[in-house]
């Protein structure tokens, strides 16, 4: 008898994620789309609004928003330290800085690594899978879908 087929596998091929850190869970993101690591104290920041969106910084020449995962992953929020790691990402949308608690390697998954997330919303198609690697579990995501979100309406107060 044949293997899962292709459609019940959240990989088609072997992938590289890039691991980080997020409200205890680690996290993983394709290391494809990863254009720069930098520490927070690194980068020059234009304004800093909000809790998610964190502003807008300049790097290399680059203006480019940034985003913290942090408030948006994890039920603590603060504001980042100097040495908080950010990730430098090429989406749909442009380059975007991720803030993030810690970055943690690149691993390398087989597709037969990577199962479903079993109870995931319709709308949580940005969520690849939970990949294994030696006692690590990663949750993997489609940052360029999670970038790609827009934001829930604003609700109405009778």
């Amino acid at each position: 008898m044949k293997g899962p087929t292709m459609s019940n596998q959240p990989l088609a091929a072997p992938q590289q994620f890039l691991g980080f850190t997020l409200g205890g869970l680690e996290y993983g993101l394709d290391y494809a789309a990863v254009q720069e690591l930098k520490v927070f104290k690194s980068l020059e920041r234009f304004s800093s609004d909000g809790e998610i969106i964190g502003g807008v910084a300049l790097s290399r020449g680059v203006i480019m928003p940034v985003v913290d995962l942090r408030a948006a992953f994890s039920a603590e929020f603060s504001v980042p330290d100097p040495g908080t790691d950010v990730i430098v990402v090429r989406v749909s949308a442009g380059v975007v800085g991720v803030v993030v608690e810690r970055v943690t390697g690149v691993v390398r998954l087989q597709p037969e690594q990577v199962t479903r997330l079993p109870g995931v919303r319709a709308d949580a198609d940005y969520l690849i899978g939970l990949g294994t690697l030696k006692g690590r579990r990663l949750i993997l995501i489609d940052i360029d879908r999670l970038m790609s979100l827009a934001p829930a309406a604003p609700r109405q107060v009778a």
